[in-house]
């Protein structure tokens, strides 16, 4: 009887949770302020978005870190020029680089689940938040987020918007790889400190998961 209550609030979001998301949307349209740099012939540029949405993930986790992304990533859609160098989602769709993009999506829910699931081994009983960020699994996980997934995304995008082969799509990303490092790894480190600041930011998913079977 009491479990048809609890199952809406588990997907239901505050007032809190939307501002969250709506800030860190607005991070991630700031970062593209820089520009971009583009290196080679393929056309993919430099950002420093992709830290955003790896913040995303990786701080507010699953939830609010993909609702953060979706925003930004309709308001791109829109028309609005929040996309490094001024272009908004319509140009970045019609681009070589789309799957880059289009694949901010799946990096931050790769991210946001996992990191999830790493504070979830941690928890102890049904309190949220109560696990521990590690920041070596951190780095791990906005790697497989913000480069493996992100570059797959990319690399099909290239393949089918360009004449180049798979190997050729892929060494694009080569001299992209040292930067990205370096993004998942400060990504990993200000979530620590936020986590260890503010425990209960993103809820286990184990915590949620029990918590509808002893409803």
């Amino acid at each position: 009887m009491t479990a048809s209550p609890k199952s809406p609030n588990r997907w239901s979001l505050s007032i809190g949770d939307l501002t969250q998301a709506a800030v860190f949307a607005a991070l991630i349209a700031a970062l593209g302020l820089p520009g971009t740099i583009t290196i080679g012939t393929s056309g993919v540029p430099i950002t420093f978005q992709s830290l955003g949405v790896i913040l995303a993930g990786a701080v507010l986790g699953p939830r609010k870190g993909t609702l953060a992304v979706v925003i930004f990533m309709v308001l791109a859609i829109a028309g609005l020029p929040i996309l490094s160098g001024g272009r908004n989602g319509l140009t970045a769709l019609s681009s070589p680089t789309a799957g880059y993009f289009i694949g901010f999506l799946p990096a931050v829910i790769v991210i946001g689940v996992l990191t999830a699931m790493m504070v979830s081994t941690g928890s102890t009983g049904g309190s949220t938040g109560s696990g521990k960020y590690r920041v070596l699994w951190g780095i791990a996980i906005n790697a497989l987020g913000g480069i493996v997934v992100l570059y797959a995304c990319g690399v099909a995008g290239l393949l089918i918007r360009t004449d180049l082969t798979v190997w050729a799509a892929i060494a694009t990303n080569g001299s992209f790889i040292p930067g990205d490092i370096a993004k998942c790894v400060v990504a990993a480190l200000v979530a620590a400190q936020v986590h260890r600041g503010r425990p209960g930011l993103i809820e286990p998913l184990r915590a949620r998961r029990s918590g509808s079977v002893a409803g």
